[in-house]
């Protein structure tokens, strides 16, 4: 079984800010990650990462924000989705 394709959205804002949202189930999880997902969030411009969220083999689950990178602790795919959005929103100074 190969990885399915859970949810794919991409919104280009007025001012050509990016938000692109992926997310795969995968057959086993991605170590260290203990979920069988793989997601990338992304929020920027062209080039530019402003947020973003996402998992890889060996980092495990974290957040960038501007120029910071952290741990994100991962719950479920509704709080991932409400996180990104949040800090989306208090970036852009709107709700989306």
């Amino acid at each position: 079984m190969s990885a399915e394709l859970v949810i794919r959205e991409r919104m280009i804002f007025e001012d050509g800010a990016i938000l692109e949202i992926r997310i795969w189930r995968l057959p086993t999880s991605l170590p260290p990650s203990d979920h069988a997902l793989k997601y990338s969030l992304f929020y920027g411009r062209p080039g530019k990462r402003l947020i973003g969220y996402d998992n890889e083999r060996g980092k495990g689950d974290h957040r960038h924000y501007e120029a910071r990178e952290e741990a994100y602790r991962f719950e479920s795919i509704e709080k991932l989705l409400a996180d990104f959005r949040a800090d989306v929103e208090a970036l852009r100074g709107e709700a989306i």
